[in-house]
Formats: C-alpha cells, sequence, structure tokens
C-alpha cells in the first residue's frame, strides 16, 4: 500500500482529539440487568465445521456439554467464520460465501446460524454473535484460500494494511473500514435475537498501522463507539437490550501496545463486558479493574484450548482449576473458554470431529465457580513465551511471560511470580502434598548433552530454602521441544515423546504455611555445576506447584 493512500484514508488527527472528548453513552433502563446477569462458564464455539451430516445431528452434537446435568455454562458465544467480504448465512449487506459443504442445508431452507442462535435461546442460555474484527480468507472446499484476492480488498487497497496475511487485515483507521463493518453488524442485530456481540480482536491483529498503534487508537475507539450506538438504536426498536463485549489483550500494557484505549472506552461507557486475553493463563485481572475505574463492566479471563499456553495443550483437570481458580482469586466476573470440545469422544466422532480430552468436560461441571472448585487437585503454573504467528503486536504472543529462562552459572537466582488461588497456609491440614516442580534442558543444542550428578539446584519459596524431594533425570514432556526449535500453537494437539530427549525434573517440598494466597515468589538457582565446555547453559523450561488434598 502506497503512503499517500493510506494517509488519505486517515482521520486527522485533531478529529480524534475531539473523539476522545465525547460524552459517554447514555444506557437505557434494564440494560445495567442485563449486563448483570448471571454469566459463570462462557463459552465460545468457532462453528464453523462438521458441516457432512444431517442437521439435527449437528445440532445435538454442538449442544452437548451445555446440554449435560451439571453444566455451569451460562451463555454461548458463537463464532460463525467464513470468508471476509462474504456471508455464511442470509445477507443482503453482503454476498454468499460459496461454501460447498453448506450447500445440503441451505437447499433444505436452514439458515445455519439463525437456528444456531434460536436452540440456544430455547435453552434459556445467553447467546452473543462473536465478530472476527479481522478475518484470513476461506477457499470454498475448506482450509486456506491463497488462489484469490478478497473482491472487497482489492477493490479498496486503502482499507487493509499489508502485514503476516499476503491479502491483509482490516484497518480501522480507514473511516471505509469501520462503515462497511456498521453495516455487517447492524443487519445481524435486526434479522438475529441476540444477546449481545462480542467484537474480537484476537482474530487478528494489527487492525492499525504497524507502528502507529497508540497514535491512532482514536479511530478504534469511535468504531467501538458506532457499534455500541448501533446495537443501542436496534435494542431500542426491538425492546431489548444488546450488549457489547471485546476480546482484549490479557494486559492494559498489551492494549497500548495495540492501540485499544480501554480507558477510554469505559469512560464513554462503550463496552459491558472485557475477555481478557484467549491463549494468556496470566492475565491482568486487578490492572483492568482499575482501568476501568468503577464502571460497571465485567471482566472474563479466557483459555482457549486450540491456540493453548504454550506447553500445556490438552492439559490434565489440575491444570484447568489451577489457571480458573487464580483467575476467579483475582476477582474475575466471568470464565471464558475457546476452541475446546462441544460433546464427549463418543458424539464426536459419530460427526467426524476430533475429540477433546475429557478433563474440558470435567471442567464444564466444576470452573464456573471458586465454591465447586474449593478442596480439589490443581496445578499451578509459570506461562511460556510465544508460539503464535498470527498476530503483529502483542495480542496472543506472551512475549514478556517469564518462560523459558537461561539460568546463571554463576550461581545468581531466578525470581520468578507464581500464583496460588488456594490459602492452603490456613488450611495445612487439609493438604496431603506440597511440591514445586521444575523441569529443565540443558544445552547445547544436541540431544547428547545429559544433566551430571555435579549439576545442583536450590529452590527457595518466598524468601525460604525448600527441601530437595526428587531427581529424575530421565523426565520426557511431548511439549517441550529443546534443543528444536518451538512448535507453533495450534495443529492435532497429538504430541509423541522423543525417547532421546533428555530433561531433568526436579521436585522440593513446600511447607503450606509458607505460600500466600495470591502472588507467591520462586527463586532457583543452579548451586553448583559439574565441568562443562564454555556456553553450555541450563535453561529452566517450566515450573509448576503442584497441590494435592487429603482424601
Amino acid at each position: 500500500m502506497k503512503t499517500g493512500a493510506m494517509a488519505a484514508c486517515i482521520q486527522p488527527l485533531s478529529a480524534l482529539a475531539e473523539e476522545a472528548n465525547r460524552d459517554p453513552v447514555p444506557l437505557p433502563e434494564g440494560h445495567v440487568a442485563a449486563v448483570n446477569r448471571r454469566r459463570r462458564i462462557v463459552v465460545q464455539y468457532d462453528a464453523f465445521s462438521q458441516f457432512d451430516v444431517d442437521f439435527r445431528q449437528w445440532i445435538d452434537y454442538r449442544f452437548r456439554y451445555a446440554d449435560e446435568a451439571g453444566s455451569q455454562i451460562d451463555s454461548l458465544w458463537w463464532d460463525i467464520g467464513g470468508d471476509p467480504g462474504t456471508a455464511s448465512y442470509p445477507s443482503k449487506v453482503l454476498p454468499a460465501f460459496n461454501y460447498r459443504a453448506l450447500d445440503a442445508w441451505r437447499e433444505q431452507g436452514i439458515d445455519w446460524a439463525g437456528e444456531l442462535i434460536r436452540q440456544t435461546r430455547l435453552r434459556k442460555l445467553e447467546v452473543f454473535w462473536n465478530h472476527r474484527i479481522s478475518e484470513v480468507e476461506l477457499a470454498p472446499e475448506g482450509g486456506l484460500e491463497m488462489k484469490r484476492m478478497n473482491p472487497i480488498k482489492e477493490a479498496n487497497p486503502d482499507w487493509v494494511i499489508k502485514t503476516w496475511w499476503w491479502q491483509g487485515m482490516w484497518n480501522l483507521a480507514a473511516p471505509g473500514v469501520r462503515s462497511f463493518k456498521i453495516k455487517v453488524l447492524r443487519e445481524l442485530a435486526e434479522n438475529y435475537e441476540l444477546d449481545g456481540f462480542q467484537l474480537d480482536f484476537a482474530r487478528h491483529m494489527p487492525c492499525l498501522p504497524p507502528g502507529r498503534q497508540w497514535e491512532l487508537r482514536g479511530h478504534v475507539t469511535t468504531f467501538v463507539r458506532m457499534v455500541r450506538e448501533i446495537l443501542l438504536d436496534v435494542a431500542r426498536q426491538n425492546g431489548r437490550p444488546i450488549l457489547l463485549a471485546a476480546r482484549v489483550p490479557r494486559s492494559i500494557k498489551g492494549c497500548r501496545v495495540d492501540g485499544l484505549d480501554i480507558e477510554e472506552w469505559a469512560r464513554q461507557n462503550l463496552v459491558d463486558i472485557l475477555t481478557l486475553g484467549s491463549r494468556s493463563v496470566d492475565v491482568d485481572v486487578e490492572g483492568y479493574r482499575r482501568a476501568i475505574d468503577g464502571r460497571n463492566i465485567k471482566l472474563q479471563p479466557c483459555f482457549d484450548d486450540h491456540h493453548t499456553t504454550d506447553g500445556y495443550r490438552n492439559p490434565p483437570s489440575e491444570v484447568f482449576r489451577g489457571a480458573f481458580a487464580n483467575w476467579w482469586q483475582q476477582g474475575a466476573d466471568s470464565v471464558v473458554t475457546f476452541n475446546w470440545s462441544n460433546a464427549p469422544p463418543e458424539a464426536c466422532e459419530k460427526i467426524g470431529a476430533r475429540p477433546g480430552p475429557l478433563s474440558q468436560r470435567q471442567a464444564y461441571q466444576e470452573a464456573g465457580s471458586p465454591e465447586t472448585l474449593r478442596w480439589k487437585n490443581k496445578v499451578f503454573i509459570v506461562e511460556r513465551r510465544g508460539g503464535y504467528p498470527w498476530s503483529t503486536g502483542y495480542f496472543n504472543h506472551n512475549r514478556d511471560s517469564p518462560l523459558p529462562l537461561t539460568l546463571a552459572n554463576t550461581g545468581r537466582a531466578a525470581r520468578l511470580p507464581i500464583r496460588i488461588a488456594d490459602p492452603v497456609h490456613t488450611s495445612a491440614e487439609r493438604v496431603d502434598s506440597l511440591r514445586l516442580r521444575a523441569v529443565l534442558f540443558r544445552r547445547p543444542d544436541r540431544w547428547d548433552v545429559e544433566f551430571k550428578e555435579g549439576d545442583a539446584f536450590e529452590a527457595r519459596l518466598n524468601g525460604v530454602r525448600l527441601p530437595s524431594l526428587l531427581r529424575d533425570p530421565a523426565w520426557k514432556d511431548p511439549q517441550i521441544f529443546s534443543p528444536k526449535p518451538q512448535r507453533i500453537s495450534g495443529g492435532s494437539g497429538i504430541f509423541e515423546v522423543d525417547p532421546e530427549q533428555k530433561l531433568l525434573r526436579l521436585e522440593w517440598k513446600v511447607d503450606p504455611r509458607l505460600c500466600r494466597q495470591g502472588e507467591n515468589h520462586v527463586e532457583i538457582r543452579i548451586s553448583q555445576r559439574a565441568p562443562y565446555r564454555p556456553g553450555a547453559e541450563i535453561v529452566l523450561e517450566k515450573l509448576e506447584i503442584h497441590l494435592r488434598y487429603a482424601a
């Protein structure tokens, strides 16, 4: 894109200053009650798959976990993708997305998106539409379309930012993009009985020209305000509230990198719910609470178990519990799952869907409340970096996460924060075991480099040295790939153990009375090195607290 064309499409900065001074949007009576309705577990489902089956069977599959007795799911947010610039639902604004797998349903007169919404309402569950701010183009036969240019992007080159995706991401600094999206969203709000919409900035970044995101943040604020106003207008016509949510990075710092002015959104009453992060277990709930400054905006962290936090794809129940319990302890109003299975394995296999782990099914029975997580075994983790190439900016990269971390050969301690949601310091009698676990890799980049008996390590929790319990030089972890390059997130989720892998698992005993509810600090150091060649390093790959309660 030429610089001149980009400049011509961007609103003058003086107009952005005026935008920042706009009055708060007044919210009608009844809107606040809708914001405050019970919302324990919010499930965002990417429903664009498995179309080659009978529609009734497909609907049964999509709602199976939500229909199970004991489910804590209160809200379903349908993520209905397709090719940006076309519609996979009946539309007068967009041309039809000619997706062959949907033709049979269309011929039967089935509006699959409308039926998902209707079935959600029949179950008395809250229903949202998830709008991906910048989707990638899909091929009619499935998969990514790499052969043709999106006609709308081709006709409006000043609407896109050329970046990691060859067709470009939508540029919210272009007034034409904002107007185009408003038409799409208004039609959806008028045609379907929805409780709300989510603007999903995670799919994908950037939405502003790289390097100028914070400078141009007012364009995103303008767009969010436009969406808020058209939803309020449709709500007045329909006589029922339509809420507005936004999926944003895991911290206010990340929002500033990507050009999302949360403080201004809050001041202007533009959003009701903020979904915090996507593939990050470490989210700054307290920082967001300060940023919204007492306004009635709900905060809900998200666990994406496809593009998951690195090293913990399809984890055991204890890891899910640790993540969700930490969020509740920090003051979350609800929790979100994304890219989880819709149904148990037997139902998935009937329609050709890949089954998810049963730990997801269990989480839907217990993760929606701190009370139902109490006295259950947990694993609390320190987050790992990277593994996400589908974004330019901050969102989803976890670049500022602490791990992996090279330990100093000088014996200097590495200090890392780790959250423990449970008040184990006041309920030590209920704890069967509490352990700190570290997984280490020794390089240079060859499998034949082993840990030596002379390599010794020391750990402290909150300043107190911990007694060693275990040293396992035969430990394997299929989601650690050192010395090979880190894999990107996603894929099948099937990982094979390399029999030649050499990791070291260390465990130390933790006295529950040393722990604090909330943030704790772990120090790990090399207390002794075996003889080694210059340049040899020891890398801390994972750090976890394993909590097990007495039966």
